[in-house]
């Protein structure tokens, strides 16, 4: 209260934070939920609700964020070099103030900032830092996240997201700071004139494209491909058009209500191309226009879903079978033209599907497991660019529709995995055969691997201790069976520890606040919190000797993880 009643006390700049403040005076709880904590700064950067307080995305804790960065970096600035950062936005609410607030505290701090005079993907963010030399970026963005969330991701120098040592010291930068009294910022239009601030030009664009487009894999135009295309009302519009017509896709039709950007996805409330329902509008459209294949990109074009016309119907691939499925494709055009590298790599998360290890074992192909988050699978990039071998990396995915290859950028890349896709439809078409058709041949030849998702949501302080709650129960009490199998191994990834049976082992992995069981019959499921929202998450993976099978192990731990979480 005394939080909140400072703030009702100052005269703040942006008046809608003003009228909020006032229409909640009688509601505690309300209030509770707007101050009751500072959002957090961690390895993802910020990420909230829009709104007033200190645990909501505003321009206060957005500038408050960045001068923390623009201290530490400062503070870490020993050669004394002129310092920059780069920055980008996407089509949330507010993302163009709080990214025109974020230059103008850099610029107030002796850092130079480039940003797009556009809305942009993330993945051309992280290529921004790299081909501009500067010592960070930052993107604002909530990825997926419904209407009412953006956020702000900070990145290295290295176009990745901010290592676990560097969001501490920026934490710790922003923890010193008064939100009103400490943060110094100058006009944005001022800091322009004065060269302080500086608009990415169109040669960093093409640029970007240019790099996307040397990952083509094909070698001849898709051009026996048609497409709906959706950017779901977010950033992907330009670039991913623009990668299209280069592979020769030209028969392309966007979807009209989708097509321009609007942070309040009136159409897909969930703008997640994961969900079913933010695709409704573009299998709509493919009804009328009966494409090859509907494409939709999230709001900030890093991830990418696709369906697939399987006979006049129109079926959802998910990330897992999309990840293999290009991972195969890569494998086998590189050994039919005879340029796979020695001892190639690829690289997915610990949560996505086992699949890739048996496809990956018939390819001679070296699978990396890494926590979730993209910027782990781009640090392994960065290892083997370091040790003088980036041509080993072939390929990054996670389970959540994430694609990469090629070092270019360090994040994952909506366009890249667009142009992939499409590539990877028109060599099967030529063959006679769709994606659909693809991943059923590899599931008759490896076996019939099914995952799934589930979502818990915990809202609020007292969903927070709920959630915490949970997960430590969990770990100091771990299940001896799930779902009627015996658990027959686990690993936790917080206190570095995988058990089997009597035996434990360490785990390498940075610590994360991951649990893993694997039951008898070679299933597993994996508990975390989400790192982005209040959420527990929990994967499943089950393997049969046909879908039917897979299906029934899946719906049995399903059926079984209310119990689980003791909820």
């Amino acid at each position: 209260m005394t939080e909140y009643e400072r703030w009702l006390s100052v005269e703040l700049d942006d008046k809608d934070l003003t009228e909020e403040l006032l229409a909640v005076k009688d509601q505690p709880e309300e209030i509770n939920d707007r101050f009751y904590r500072n959002l957090e700064f961690g390895t993802g950067g910020l990420r909230g609700v829009i709104g007033a307080g200190t645990n909501r995305m505003n321009v206060y804790t957005v500038r408050k964020a960045t001068q923390g960065l623009a201290d530490y970096l400062n503070a870490h600035n020993e050669a004394g070099k002129a310092l920059s950062v780069a920055i980008a936005y996407d089509s949330r609410n507010k993302g163009v103030l709080f990214a025109k607030e974020s230059a103008a505290v850099l610029a107030a701090n002796g850092i130079k900032a480039y940003i797009y005079p556009q809305l942009m993907p993330t993945p051309a963010l992280s290529y921004a830092v790299r081909h501009l030399k500067c010592d960070a970026g930052i993107c604002v963005t909530a990825s997926h996240n419904p209407a009412k969330y953006n956020g702000y991701k900070a990145y290295g120098s290295d176009g990745c997201q901010v290592t676990a040592d560097m969001a501490d010291g920026i934490m710790a930068a922003i923890e010193a700071l008064d939100i009103f009294a400490d943060v110094k910022k100058v006009p944005f239009e001022e800091a322009v004139a004065a060269g302080t601030v500086e608009y990415i030009g169109e040669d960093t664009v093409s640029a970007f494209i240019e790099d996307v487009y040397k990952e083509s894999i094909l070698g001849k135009p898709a051009d026996n491909l048609k497409l709906v295309y959706t950017p779901l009302n977010g950033s992907g519009k330009m670039c991913v058009l623009r990668i299209l017509d280069k592979i020769g896709v030209k028969d392309v039709t966007v979807v009209p209500e989708q097509s321009e950007p609007d942070g309040n996805f009136p159409t897909c409330p969930y703008p997640n191309p994961e969900i079913r329902e933010a695709l409704q509008k573009g299998l709509e459209l493919c009804e009328k226009v009966e494409p090859d294949l509907l494409l939709a990109t999230d709001p900030d074009c890093d991830r990418v879903g696709i369906a697939v016309n399987q006979n006049g119907s129109y079926v959802l691939l998910t990330g897992n079978e999309v990840g293999i499925l290009l991972l195969n494709y890569i494998a086998q055009c590189a050994t039919e033209r005879g340029t796979m590298p020695k001892d190639p790599v690829a690289v997915t998360t610990i949560v996505s599907t086992d699949m890739v290890n048996d496809i990956a074992k018939d390819y001679g192909i070296e699978i990396r497991r890494v926590l979730t988050g993209f910027k782990y699978i781009g640090d392994q990039i960065a290892l083997l660019e370091a040790e003088g071998h980036p041509e080993r990396y072939l390929l990054g995915f996670e389970e959540s529709y994430g694609y990469l290859s090629g070092g270019y950028v360090r994040d994952k890349d909506a366009v890249n995995g667009s142009m992939l896709i499409c590539e990877m439809a028109s060599y099967y078409k030529t063959k006679g055969m769709t994606l659909v058709d693809a991943i059923n041949e590899l599931y008759n030849k490896y076996g019939f691997y099914k995952n799934d998702l589930m979502n818990f949501t915990f809202e609020g302080e007292s969903g927070m201790k709920q959630m915490n709650a949970i997960l430590d129960n969990l770990r100091t009490t771990p299940p001896t069976e799930i779902a009627g199998y015996a658990v027959v191994g686990n690993s936790d990834y917080k206190l570095s520890v995988c058990t089997e049976g009597d035996v434990k082992t360490e785990i390498t992995l940075p610590k994360s606040n991951v649990l893993e069981y694997r039951l008898e019959n070679g299933s597993k499921l994996i508990v975390r919190p989400s790192g982005t929202e209040p959420k527990i998450k929990i994967y499943l993976s089950g393997k049969g000797k046909t879908a039917e099978d897979s299906a029934e192990i899946i719906e049995k731990m399903k059926a079984a993880a209310n119990g689980l979480l003791g909820m």
